[in-house]
């Protein structure tokens, strides 16, 4: 199984694991591809470089079949929903398709799921699909309308997670903040993060995908009050400037990004914001471009992403003019972080001196230090923590210590055992 692109995927693919080897007793997981009889691969296709990951995956285990004892190569996920008739004819090396429509609802229904990474985090999907319909967004068509996983479903797959050694449960959706809405008529997702807290072994709880709009006053407290849900959030805001939000088809306009930054910090001080950024939207000048870098400077975000817009066919904003030249979407995209490197320098030297708690997830022999994370980083897209070992060479992936933070190099962070 080769699961690409967002986590949400990789949910998925850890219940498509789980319903093949139920389906197929005796069957095994192998991850070396010459070993394989199947493949199954669950494409992305959200941007441009996605797509072109999914096309090149596809045809390099079609290789497979000629020259290992590859059988059958399935190919799943959004590429299809896209481009399930392209990938019939142009594709011979695929024997069979199946879209997110054929699938997703079955998988969201069922708990048990084969781990694919560390135990000790996990993701919870939470919700599919989404109802907000940016114009630069091609997610509602194809994974459909907001449809919330009931409580009770979300409750039990964490009981079982736990279980099986997850520390760290890091929720996630196309937007986390509307879970419940569609359910039972109100935002959930403080409750569902009271309940979860209460299971056993859980000691994180990450929050990602939260529209700035959707943030509301239950949720602070709730990510105040709540001693297991990490003082981290992720809010893809997108831009700064209100003609380009407009544009965009997003609810929030700059005044009110700064109202709701400041609310969150001032409820919770020592928060961490994320966010990403698109330039080169169609119809970004240059004075846009500058509303967005006088943003970005002010409210020093903590991690920050930045991607150059992508074209996509079948969305509204594919049709808007002008497009910004690819050479400009780049250039702005280095500028935006070129300007947020010392800030978030400043931001990790401001650090030193704090006792944190983190998470192990491995060691380096020739610095003699563990790899760690703490809640201010989620995995795979922030910093790091380095904890010099000393004499101590007990400790194991997964496992919580507390530590001392000693110096700042670059975006991560120094320590010491305590």
């Amino acid at each position: 199984m080769i699961s690409l692109g967002c986590d949400k995927n990789r949910v998925d693919s850890e219940k498509m694991l789980s319903n093949l080897l139920n389906k197929y007793p005796g069957s095994e997981i192998t991850e070396d591809p010459e070993e394989a009889d199947i493949a199954v691969i669950n494409t992305c296709s959200f941007i441009g470089p996605a797509k072109e990951e999914s096309i090149n995956t596809i045809l390099e285990m079609g290789e497979y079949k000629k020259t290992g004892r590859l059988q059958k190569l399935i190919v799943a996920g959004c590429l299809v929903e896209r481009y399930k008739d392209e990938i019939r004819k142009e594709m011979p090396e695929v024997d069979e398709v199946t879209s997110v429509s054929d699938y997703v609802d079955r998988l969201d229904a069922q708990m048990a799921r084969v781990e694919s990474g560390e135990n000790y985090t996990q993701y919870l999907k939470i919700a599919e699909g989404c109802d907000k319909y940016c114009t630069y967004c091609i997610i509602p068509k194809l994974r459909g309308h907001y449809r919330s996983i009931p409580m009770e479903h979300l409750l039990a797959e964490a009981r079982d997670l736990a279980e099986a050694g997850t520390k760290e449960l890091i929720l996630v959706a196309q937007e986390t903040t509307l879970y419940g809405t569609d359910l039972y008529g109100r935002k959930a997702l403080p409750e569902l993060l009271s309940r979860l807290a209460e299971i056993p072994g859980i000691a994180w709880i990450r929050i990602l995908y939260c529209y700035p709009e959707e943030i509301d006053d239950a949720l602070i407290a709730e990510i105040r009050d709540n001693k297991k849900v990490c003082h981290y959030l992720d809010i893809p805001i997108q831009h700064a400037s209100d003609k380009i939000l407009k544009n965009m088809h997003r609810r929030t306009r700059e005044a009110e990004l700064r109202t709701q930054i400041q609310k969150l910090r001032s409820a919770i001080p020592d928060i961490v914001l994320r966010t990403t950024l698109i330039t080169g939207f169609p119809g970004e000048t240059d004075e846009d471009f500058e509303i967005l870098k006088t943003f970005v400077s002010e409210e020093g975000f903590e991690r920050l992403g930045v991607f150059p817009y992508s074209r996509e066919e079948g969305t509204l904003a594919a049709e808007m003019k002008p497009q910004v030249p690819e050479k400009i979407k780049h250039q702005r995209q280095d500028e935006l972080m070129r300007l947020q490197q010392p800030i978030a320098f400043r931001k990790a030297k401001e650090q030193v001196g704090r006792d944190l708690t983190v998470l192990i997830t491995g060691f380096q022999p020739e610095s003699n230090q563990y790899i760690a994370r703490s809640y201010m980083d989620a995995p795979d897209i922030d910093s790091y923590v380095y904890v010099n070992a000393g004499s101590n060479h007990n400790l194991i992936s997964g496992d919580m210590v507390e530590c001392h933070v000693t110096d700042a190099d670059g975006y991560d962070l120094i320590g010491e055992l305590k």
